[in-house]
């Protein structure tokens, strides 16, 4: 089989929604049992290649190889000092085959051009493909890939690359550190396998863990080499990763990484907030930013004809309710007509998640990429403090008059109300621990209060910075409409457990004058000051935000553009009283509560048995 020809084969084998289960699988098998060339031939590359015999170098190599593929096949071995790794051999006489293949593929495309009659030279798209392949004949290249790899992704604990052991690495020999885990191939086939004996329930329930588990880092890891260090696997394929009994995500296979430009990072991001907002005319212009677009195209007929192919995408809860492959087949529909480019990094990213897609749909029917992915998105925007994440922030929730747009900041506020989210806003990127499974909404409660904690914190600088940059008054305009009663609400409840915490603190300090003997020690007191610790926001941080200067000047602008309008000041100080007198009732409901079963509690009653007879 043509190197080509199992390119595409492995594209589509992580596709079964696509394709068909059967074909699938058949397909999958390019990945790991593609024929292996002999042993003899291996050993002696390998010699040839480190200029010393086997036995100098290696304690062990397996008599078959672990895996073969188009380029080449993996050995298991041990290294003299005793290190568990994997040894990739390159095949004989590869260069003349890959030569052959991109000839063929630039004969093919030139005559698709003139055919079609397309403006695009689509034999460059050979050119470029033969590069990378070229590339990849290189170990030498591959190691500093995954050198650079690693470096670049060493702060994200969630994902795993293997170190490459340079003296042991050639040209066309390469040795890495052996990653124990299991394929996305292997979970796959567990997790979907019909009732048998050879398979338990349970084990299929766990495989079908799993396969969620690392997908759904697959998603995270995507979107961190996407939006954070730039820095792309260029064929992520299942026979290229692995689930580490950790939880970790492992990636072998460097041979081809692609670097992307800052700029088409935040573009790449853009089009993300664009696709969720179903916003196609800031989507045209995302694509433009990311050199997808060609210069001279006719944005607007663009724009109508994306809003026509998109327009029927159906939202639930502001997400969209489609498979991304879909998405993304409208915009390719689009793109073909309209003679749009594909850069290189493009063209892995949509790779990528097209994959991990495609294994997802495998365990789980009901999977969206979007929702798993949104929620990085928003803390993206929440949390990095630059002039093009700002730009994309204010531009996704502010119209042109900087005013608010509730529906889509209530979609960042449901996103952002996921406790996944929500820890994520708080923790480092080093403590993530990449849970993106689908988890329930924690209640809006938790986004009070993570906004409380975020705006005097060092991260709460994007969103001190949008409070002042926004119209104030529509902020005011939103909070006392109908729709923002459930927000209002949480508040209530936040307040209030602020100043239940801060009362309990007082009476604490007086507590022998008020003659509860046994409240001040034992289990009475630990009791009545638990509550304390059960709330996310202490009274100390209360205070803190309060005395904070930059918050004042924040509360006070956002006040006087209130005064232009009497009417809404007025609706404003009724229902800041409302709130105020509601969150009294209930801190003061609580304190009650807490001091009579301490007091209940303290009394010398011994606890009295009582027998009963049938």
């Amino acid at each position: 089989m043509s190197l080509l020809a199992d390119a595409v084969g492995q594209s589509l084998s992580t596709r079964p929604d696509i394709i068909g289960t059967e074909i699938s699988k058949a397909l999958s098998g390019l990945h790991d049992q593609i024929p292996p060339f002999p042993r003899t031939m291996a050993m002696k590359i390998i010699e040839q290649e480190l200029g010393a015999p086997i036995q100098s170098s290696f304690t062990y190599l397996s008599e078959e190889p672990v895996a073969a593929a188009s380029f080449g096949q993996v050995y298991r071995g041990k290294t003299i000092d005793g290190r568990d790794v994997a040894v990739k051999v390159q095949r004989p006489n590869l260069r003349h085959v890959v030569v052959r293949d991109i000839y063929i593929l630039r004969i093919g495309l030139g005559l698709l051009q003139k055919i079609t009659n397309r403006i695009s030279h689509l034999p460059l798209y050979a050119d470029e493909f033969g590069k990378g392949l070229v590339g990849e004949l290189d170990y030498s290249i591959e190691a500093e890939n995954a050198s650079k790899y690693l470096e670049a992704h060493s702060s994200f604990t969630f994902i795993h690359i293997p170190k490459v052991y340079r003296d042991l690495s050639r040209k066309r020999v390469l040795t890495m550190e052996w990653v124990v885990g299991e394929s996305p191939t292997d979970l796959l086939s567990v997790a979907t396998s019909n009732a048998n004996h050879e398979v338990s329930e349970t084990e299929r329930i766990e495989a079908n863990r799993k396969l969620l588990d690392l997908v759904s880092k697959g998603v995270e890891a995507c979107l961190v080499q996407l939006l954070e260090t730039g820095l792309l696997h260029a064929d992520p394929h299942p026979g290229n990763l692995r689930y580490i009994s950790s939880g970790q995500i492992g990636f072998l296979d460097f041979g081809l990484i692609c670097q992307m430009e800052k700029k088409h990072q935040y573009a790449m991001l853009a089009s993300i907030v664009d696709i969720v907002n179903g916003d196609w005319g800031s989507l045209v212009r995302s694509l433009m930013d990311m050199d997808v677009v060609r210069p001279g195209t006719n944005v607007r007929r663009v724009t109508m004809e994306l809003e026509g192919a998109l327009g029927e995408v159906e939202f639930r809860d502001g997400i969209p309710d489609v498979k991304f492959s879909r998405v993304l087949g409208k915009i390719w529909s689009v793109a073909l007509k309209y003679n749009f480019r594909m850069p290189p990094y493009y063209t892995l990213v949509l790779r990528s998640l097209a994959s991990l897609e495609g294994l997802a749909l495998a365990a789980d029917p009901n999977f969206k990429t979007f929702e798993a992915a949104y929620p990085y998105v928003v803390r993206k925007l929440l949390t990095e403090n630059s002039a093009d994440a700002r730009r994309i922030l204010h531009s996704a929730i502010l119209n042109k008059r900087k005013e608010f747009r509730w529906e889509r900041l209530n979609l960042f506020l449901r996103v952002a109300s996921t406790r996944k989210t929500l820890n994520r806003m708080i923790a480092s990127k080093s403590e993530s621990s990449a849970d993106y499974l689908p988890s329930k909404p924690s209640g809006v409660i938790e986004v009070a209060q993570m906004i409380l904690k975020l705006l005097p914190s060092k991260d709460g600088i994007v969103l001190r910075r949008l409070l002042m940059t926004a119209d104030g008054a529509s902020l005011i305009r939103g909070m006392v409409s109908k729709e923002a009663t459930p927000l209002r609400q949480q508040l209530c409840k936040v307040i209030a457990d602020v100043m239940h915490q801060w009362v309990v603190q007082a009476l604490g300090q007086h507590i022998t004058a008020l003659k509860y003997s046994r409240l001040t020690s034992g289990s009475s007191k630990k009791d009545l000051v638990a509550s304390t610790s059960r709330s996310s926001v202490s009274v100390d941080e209360y205070q803190a935000i309060l005395r904070d200067p930059r918050l004042k000047v924040i509360f006070l602008r956002i006040i006087s553009s209130t005064r232009k309008d009497p009417a809404l000041m007025l609706k404003f100080s009724w229902t800041s009283f409302i709130m105020a007198v509601t969150a009294s009732a209930r801190a003061f409901h609580r304190v009650l509560v807490s001091l009579s079963e301490a007091f209940v509690s303290s009394l010398p009653l011994s606890p009295k048995r009582v027998a009963v007879s049938a």
